[in-house]
């Protein structure tokens, strides 16, 4: 599908046609969408299809009068049966005269904003609508971080008490959502300095001071992808040893349970035999044993209580 933006008191709306629009943006492009938009436009195949491929690494490219920006950015999978809730895929910039055309195979909210006209208005022109969608991903990277950071914190009260090895795998999906976040931040930030570097950008002087926010936004999510993902590796380092502890415990108070009631078990078998014992003729033979089993049994309690084996 693709839809088609104009450019109305610095903001986006819908257009009719493709001549008078400014931004055209596919989402989930079927065969016939990509092959129409490329003979149109006279643009490489691989300028679009390399994007469904779902591992594609941020570049830069060119080709005669068109340049193609991929960006990686952040998803958030709601559904509990994906394998990660936060994870990156490949957001495709074209840039061909007077037009900037954006292309995405996989659902992000990072153009949703300007998808429905609800984006604070500026200066729009292709450098500067560029710098806001990487600005926009950055913000998404460091939103999602934080939203990481809480669901980490409320894993870490549960494995307090914990036994299990689910809560070490949500840690570890979690960890592996940072490793995405940490690969695709680092890979933006070579094409923003590439960016910077370039004479296009440099052809809106706005765009100049704009690239410094961008910039710095994309490092400080850098940084916080570092710390945390630092962290949280420290974390299951450390909850796999509670884990392993409590069940020692656990294990312990078991063990010592047993070796108490095996005193009664004991006295009872041996009384239980049909042969001759002491005081098998008393009267209160019974309740002397059971007395005595009883006596042993609580004084090894006090044994264990001492030695902390409780």
């Amino acid at each position: 599908m693709i839809q088609y933006y104009k450019v109305v008191e610095q903001r986006f709306v819908p257009a009719i046609t493709a001549e008078e629009a400014f931004w055209l943006h596919l989402e989930s492009p079927d065969a016939e969408d990509v092959s129409s938009l490329i003979q149109k436009y006279e643009l490489p195949e691989d300028f679009i299809t390399d994007l469904q491929d779902a591992d594609e690494n941020s570049r830069l490219e060119y080709d005669e009068e068109a340049m193609l920006i991929i960006l990686r950015v952040p998803l958030y999978y709601r559904h509990r049966s994906a394998s990660v809730s936060f994870a990156t895929a490949p957001l495709g910039i074209i840039v061909i005269p007077d037009k900037l055309i954006t292309v995405s195979f996989y659902e992000n909210e990072v153009l949703t904003q300007y998808l429905e006209g609800k984006h604070r208005p500026f200066n729009i022109t292709q450098q500067s609508f560029l710098l806001s969608i990487n600005l926009r991903a950055a913000m998404y990277f460091l939103k999602f971080l934080k939203e990481i950071n809480r669901r980490t914190t409320n894993i870490e009260n549960e494995l307090h008490q914990s036994m299990r090895n689910k809560e070490l795998i949500r840690l570890l999906r979690m960890e592996k959502s940072l490793v995405f976040f940490n690969t695709a931040l680092k890979s933006n930030e070579i094409i923003l300095e590439r960016l910077q570097r370039s004479r296009w950008l440099q052809n809106d002087p706005d765009a100049e001071d704009m690239i410094e926010d961008v910039i710095i936004e994309n490092k400080q999510a850098i940084e916080m992808a570092n710390i945390y993902s630092s962290i949280l590796s420290g974390m299951m380092d450390a909850f796999a040893s509670i884990i392993s502890n409590n069940l020692n415990v656990v294990m312990k108070f078991l063990t010592s349970i047993t070796i108490i009631l095996a005193l009664p078990t004991l006295i009872a078998s041996i009384y239980g035999m049909n042969v001759d014992l002491p005081m098998q003729n008393n009267p209160f033979a019974f309740a002397l044993v059971m007395g005595f089993a009883l006596l042993l049994s609580i004084l090894l309690v006090i044994i264990f209580i001492r030695k902390k084996y409780f």
